[in-house]
């Protein structure tokens, strides 16, 4: 079996990170947001990506089908 894409180890990582209740995550957009612009952009894209793929795990798991 092939081990896990550098996209799903980057997920998991990001997952692992948001588990931190310490973690001050108004801090964390402080930060983010002082980026470059493109950084910003693509955190973005993954949060849009993550909430469409979210919606649509919960919309099948209802018996109804998802469709672009």
């Amino acid at each position: 079996m092939r081990g896990a894409s550098k996209e799903e180890k980057v997920a998991v990582a990001i997952g692992k990170t948001l588990t931190d209740f310490n973690l001050d995550l108004e801090a964390v957009g402080f930060y983010l947001a002082r980026q470059p612009y493109l950084i910003f952009r693509r955190s973005m894209e993954i949060l849009e990506s993550a909430e469409y793929q979210s919606e649509g795990i919960e919309y099948n798991t209802r018996g109804k089908y998802y469709r672009d």
